[in-house]
């Protein structure tokens, strides 16, 4: 009997452990399915000047006395009334949907860009600037807060066609950089039809610039030899693991320039304001001294901006977020990062160094 109630009390635990384990894996693979199914992002849009009023309506509210706080309260509803009286004469009056355009107060959409060296915000930039496209009416503007210190060349050359459908259509693009845009982040910036800047905001590096380690002699040094193969002379250049030689050098270089001859073309094209040739030598400056040199048209921060945009336009922020399903949470997607690693090293990059 003490045998069958020990085998009876092994097996409920066992049991037990198994349910638990499939639990578990079901509320995994149910999410990850979940999440799958969903949207792959969400669109947030703000009304940042109402709630910019709102907020100095508070600040003047906790400064007054009674007898000023009932009198502002007062004028609230009175200011309210009316525009409810306004809103029905003008239904009444049958305005055409091109007269209520006309007295709609011009409205901004405010996107940020935070860039890494892959530029990979770039994802959600395209998105916002899609639905920017599909609202906005000939006088709207865009500001892009940006701040980069550049990146890889593909990857800024796209986020910088985000900004250029916007401008081929006619819609204003203020680019505010309030800490840096250098580089790739500098390539976008051009694009806009204005620059605004901080006074210390660093702007230009107007260059290329690879960098890749060669870890062949240590490989000799332990008896490993490295094979490649290609079709094609200049398939690869430069290499991490195989012996570099003088023509491979020589080419990569001369590919450098190329990019880099690209690069000052693109800026010049842009933004002609620019004497290039000052200007695309590597260095970087500060918001006051690219001033003097045209790479930004105001030395201003982007609250400021947004702050005069507020007195006489609707201001909105566009956001795009990108869910991450389960996996990307745990960490998983981590593990693919290494064998991304060897190739970036021999990518160009318009990168801002220090």
């Amino acid at each position: 009997m003490e045998y069958l109630y020990e085998y009876g009390l092994f097996l409920a635990k066992a049991v037990t452990f198994v349910v638990a384990v499939l639990l578990v894996v079901g509320f995994v693979v149910g999410a990850a399915i979940k999440q799958k199914q969903s949207k792959k992002g969400e669109l947030n849009i703000d009304h940042l000047t109402e709630q910019f009023n709102e907020d100095m309506d508070d600040i003047k509210k906790s400064m007054m006395s009674k007898e000023e706080l009932k009198e502002h309260e007062k004028q609230i509803k009175a200011n309210a009334k009316k525009e409810k009286k306004d809103k029905k004469a003008k239904q009444k009056s049958n305005a055409s949907a091109a007269d209520e355009e006309q007295l709609m107060r011009k409205r901004v959409f405010v996107v940020s860009f935070d860039g890494d060296v892959e530029a990979s915000a770039v994802e959600s930039l395209r998105e916002e600037v899609t639905a920017i496209i599909s609202i906005a009416q000939p006088d709207d503007e865009v500001v892009i807060k940006l701040e980069s210190p550049g990146g890889m060349v593909h990857g800024y050359g796209l986020a910088a066609s985000q900004i250029q459908r916007l401008t081929s259509r006619g819609i204003k693009v203020t680019a505010a950089v309030d800490k840096v845009a250098a580089s790739g982040g500098y390539m976008m910036a051009c694009v806009a039809d204005e620059i605004v800047a901080a006074p210390f905001a660093i702007i230009g590096s107007i260059g290329v610039v690879a960098q890749l380690p060669n870890i062949n002699k240590l490989l000799k040094k332990h008896d490993v030899e490295i094979e490649q193969h290609t079709a094609g002379e200049f398939k690869r250049t430069l290499t991490v693991l195989g012996e570099n030689t003088d023509k491979a050098r020589e080419k990569f270089k001369e590919e450098l320039e190329e990019t880099h001859v690209l690069f000052k073309s693109f800026v010049s094209e842009n933004r002609p304001v620019v004497e290039i040739d000052t200007v695309a030598t590597g260095e970087h400056w500060y918001g006051v001294q690219a001033k003097e040199l045209n790479l930004i048209d105001q030395v201003k921060t982007s609250d400021d901006l947004i702050l005069e945009l507020h007195k006489e336009k609707d201001v909105y922020s566009v956001e795009y977020k990108i869910k991450h399903n389960i996996a990307e949470k745990l960490g998983v997607a981590a593990s693919t990062a290494f064998t991304k690693t060897l190739g970036k090293f021999s990518t160009w990059s318009l990168t801002h160094s220090k």
